[in-house]
């Protein structure tokens, strides 16, 4: 390392990672500049250790600002997301943290992050679930979320569990025949739920979740919300764990 490049050299990358304030460019000639400008470069050529340590502060940083920023997405949408009044609520309805879930049946994630979920209501038995139907890969997508959820307004909320599990372990592309075939499988009414599947009030539903998934900046399933925490994508059981205790000991 040639010291006598050292000071300028950070002071050069000051000016990426953070205020400006220990040097003014503005005050220095242009030979100055340039001069400058070849010392760092000689410098970072000999050291470039400090260009990957700058963008690990750079992205530690942006992390921290969105984190903050889906903190506040949280809070602002907090009524909708833990108690809109219509989606499915499990695990333990009066526990002390509410995990929601926004999926899509089609989606490989969503299918791997079943038994995770359970992995964790198992371990922790004060969490809430909610889950919420967010059909954004085809039709089928939506075919299976209108089928759940009629499930669910006429046949009661057991029912909607089974029919979301089944839906799960198909995990491909559905049929009329395929879903009649499960609601028969369980022994529901079939005609019924196939008749309520385009109402308004199962598509004011998964349009609401859509609307509340918009505003979250949700674009991919699955996607949760911990607590105060929103997590964007699969997450294991046991990190879904330190999550909630790490909003337990945030709330005191």
């Amino acid at each position: 390392m040639i010291l006598r490049h050292a000071a300028p050299a950070l002071l050069g990358l000051s000016l990426l990672t953070g205020p400006a304030q220990a040097l003014d460019l503005t005050t220095m000639s242009d030979a100055e500049k340039e001069q400058f400008g070849a010392q760092v470069r000689e410098y970072l050529l000999e050291n470039p250790e400090v260009i990957i340590e700058a963008i690990n502060i750079l992205e530690q940083r942006n992390a921290e600002v969105e984190a903050l920023a889906d903190k506040e997405l949280v809070a602002a949408n907090s009524d909708e997301l833990f108690n809109d009044g219509y989606s499915w609520v499990g695990g333990n309805p009066d526990g002390d943290i509410t995990l929601v879930e926004f999926m899509d049946y089609r989606c490989g994630y969503c299918r791997r992050a079943v038994p995770e979920v359970a992995s964790l209501l198992s371990q922790d038995g004060n969490i809430r679930l909610v889950i919420k139907e967010l059909p954004i890969l085809g039709d089928a997508s939506v075919l299976s979320s209108r089928f759940a959820v009629a499930t669910k307004h006429v046949a009661g909320d057991d029912s909607y569990k089974q029919v979301h599990d089944a839906l799960l372990e198909i995990g491909g592309d559905v049929t009329d025949v395929t879903l009649r075939r499960i609601s028969d499988g369980l022994g529901l009414d079939s005609e019924a739920i196939f008749a309520a599947m385009d109402s308004d009030q199962v598509t004011d539903e998964i349009n609401q979740t859509r609307e509340l998934a918009r505003r979250m900046q949700i674009s991919g399933t699955p996607s949760f919300v911990l607590g105060t925490e929103m997590l964007r994508g699969y997450l294991t059981a046991d990190r879904m764990l330190q999550i909630a205790n790490g909003v337990r000991a945030e709330q005191g």
